[in-house]
Formats: structure tokens, sequence, C-alpha cells
């Protein structure tokens, strides 16, 4: 296993850093850096010059538009947009639905979606799970009965990220109640303006709009937005949850993170000493630097064993895990650093001003708004109880 990078490697994160330090909108970076909520125009803006570069689709085959990048390349860009503090692109286009649509779709449904989800045109959601239905999501009961030339929906999906942005909606529905639970399960597409589509706000314990519930009511949607066969919805969101579960190790912006809490904790007193100088938080940080490390080599061998042409296995539910429970340790700490600061409340995120002479560190509140809206981590995208299961019986051999 070869951890090193190549000369070339090396030549092509100076060009990602240059580009993001000369080229990226430097407004948005602003706006990130002061803990504001960006809005569906800045994450158009973003996408937009990436695209511009060529470098918005970097897990796409470059038939499609993709980079064409190998697996290290990938993991450099990644790198150097989280050290530069940019935004990851919304994911469920671009990462989640665009990789089964070019896997598993008609070339009528290629050409109809991949240039606009490319281009950031339209924005997708993705219902998956329900009220009842979560992390046993084949137990999903929202229906779609043919008719004709079209399905008719009924149900509810829940948790819906950024679902108030979307153009279109990729959602698992229950085509058969016949067979085994996973066997009645197709992958159907609608557009989010169809009749009978309500879009419901969930407002979280950050303060901010990021998840919904999406109703559906005799939504009529066109039977050709079906993906690949009836029936083989669960094949295909198992496709996409193991490219979802490879994306959440965000190594730089978490080194970055810790680097900033450093400097926080060094400015803050704690009896006659700083912060940064007390025993017992200078342990839990040392703690959480060196699971990050742990973190970045478990990151890297399960990129050498994709740059050796293997696929991501049990890595990539490891890796979730890891990842998301770093992440949640990271914002603890910066709760503790806010202390007495740590608000009950949160002002408007998307133009808030954390230095409005009241005397609370700037840091506080995004800082505390950050560590509730981290606590979901370790939920979605498959629960943390889920992924242990799924390590036992890939590693142990357990039934």
């Amino acid at each position: 296993m070869d951890l090193s990078f190549s000369a070339a490697d090396e030549k092509f994160r100076l060009e990602v850093r240059e580009f993001f330090a000369s080229e990226y909108p430097a407004d948005i970076l602003a706006k990130v850096q002061n803990g504001q909520q960006l809005n569906k125009a800045d994450y158009q803006r973003s996408e937009a010059a990436l695209n511009d570069k060529g470098w918005v689709a970097v897990n796409w085959p470059q038939e499609y538009g993709g980079t064409g990048w190998t697996a290290t390349q990938k993991f450099i860009f990644d790198d150097e947009l989280e050290r530069a503090g940019a935004p990851n692109v919304i994911p469920m286009g671009l990462l989640y639905v665009a990789p089964v649509i070019y896997t598993f779709g008609s070339d009528e449904q290629k050409k109809r979606w991949l240039p606009d989800i490319l281009a950031s045109r339209t924005f997708w959601g993705q219902g998956y799970s329900e009220p009842e239905s979560g992390s046993d999501l084949a137990s999903l009961q929202c229906k779609a009965e043919r008719d004709g030339d079209d399905y008719i929906v009924n149900g509810t999906k829940i948790w819906t990220s950024q679902g108030h942005y979307a153009d279109w909606f990729f959602c698992l529905v229950r085509t058969d109640n016949s067979g085994k639970k996973q066997e009645g399960i197709s992958f159907l597409c609608m557009d989010a303006n169809t009749p009978g589509i309500t879009v419901y706000p969930i407002i979280t314990i950050d303060g901010s709009h990021y998840l919904n519930r999406i109703e559906f009511d005799n939504v009529r949607v066109p039977a050709e937005n079906l993906i690949g066969e009836e029936g083989m919805g669960w094949t295909y969101s198992k496709y996409l949850l193991s490219n979802e579960r490879t994306s959440y190790a965000h190594i730089a912006g978490k080194r970055a993170d810790i680097a900033r809490l450093k400097e926080i904790a060094g400015t803050i007193q704690s009896g006659n000493r700083s912060l940064m100088d007390d025993p017992a938080f200078a342990n839990k940080l040392a703690e959480v630097e060196i699971d990050l490390t742990a973190l970045e080599f478990t990151a890297l061998r399960a990129l050498s064993s994709v740059a050796a042409g293997d696929a991501p296995g049990e890595e990539s539910s490891a890796l979730k895990i890891l990842a998301t429970e770093n992440a949640q340790a990271i914002t603890e700490l910066f709760l503790e650093a806010s202390g007495a600061n740590a608000v009950p409340f949160f002002p408007d995120r998307s133009d808030a001003d954390w230095n409005d002479g009241s005397g609370i560190p700037a840091f506080a509140a995004p800082s505390t708004a950050s560590y509730f809206f981290n606590r979901a981590q370790t939920i979605y995208g498959g629960a943390t109880e889920v992924q242990k299961n799924i390590i036992s019986k890939q590693v142990l051999g357990l039934s």
C-alpha cells in the first residue's frame, strides 16, 4: 500500500489550490468562514464556478462530463476544497442521483437530466426516509400504482435535505406488496412542480431550515420517469448509498476546524491560564486529533484500494462511523470553548453579524448551531448502529 503522492499529484494539488485562491468566488468563501448559511443562489454560483473549470462532476465518467481524474486526484481535490473553506456541492444531484441515472437509466433519461444537473440548472431532493421508515428503509410505504402511462403516487417522505430548493425529487416508492419487502421497491423521479406535491419545512434545533417533509397526494408521474426496472429500486439505492458513505471524511476541513479551535482556545481564560493550557481540555483536543489522524489513514487505505481497482466495501461503513463521530467530537469542543456564550437562540444565519457589539465572541453562535446540527451526522446516510451491523456481517462473516 503506497500512501505517498507523486510529483504529478503534488503539481495538481498546487493547481487546485491556486484555483480556490484566485478564481473561485471570494464572497462565498467569506460567507462560509463567517458561519452564514448559504442559499440556493450561492450554491448555484459555487457549482457554476467549478463547472466553468470542468471540475464539478469529479466522479462522473468523462463521456457524461466528468473529469476523468484518478482516485488520488479526487482525494486531493476534496482535500483542497475543504482546506480553502469552500462548500461542497449539494450532493443529491451531482453525487447521488446522477450516478444512478448514467448507470441504470435509459439513454433518453441521461439526455434529459444529466446536462441540467451538470450545469446546476436543476436541484434534486432525495425521497428515501418516511415517518415510520428510517433505518429500516425497506419498510417504506409511499405507494406508486400504475395507471396507464403514469404512476399515481401517495405517501410521505421526511428529512428531505434542502428539499425546498428541489426542482426534481428521486424517490423510492412501493410498487408491489406481494413478495419480500425489498423486491417491491422502485426508483421514480418526479418534477417538484407536479400537482399534489407539497413541501413542509422542518426547522431544526439549530434554528435553520435545511430539512423538509414532502407529501404526495395522488401525484401523477409519467412511467417514463422510472429508473431501470420496476422492483429494482432497492438495488439502485444500495449503489447510491455506497457512494454517499464514501464522501464523509472531509479530512482537511476537520484539520482547519481544529487549527481554529486551538487559536480560539488560546484566547479564552480558564482560571489563571488559557483554555488551551487547561490539561483536561488539551487532553480531549489531543484525542480528537489522534482520531482524525486514524480517520485520515483509513481514508488513504480506502483510496489505495480504489486506485488498485477495487470497489468500496466495508471501508465505506467504517469511514462513515469514524468521520461522523470525529465531526461531532470537534463541535463538542467548540461548544466547550463557547462556555456561557453558547447562546440558546440563533439569529438568521443567512445574513448574520456575529460582531454586533454584544461582547459575545463571534464564533460562539455559529459554533453552537453547528454542534446541534451535527448531532444528526451519526444518523443520516445510515445510522452508526446500522453501519456496525454491516461491518460485522462483511468483516466477521456473521449472518
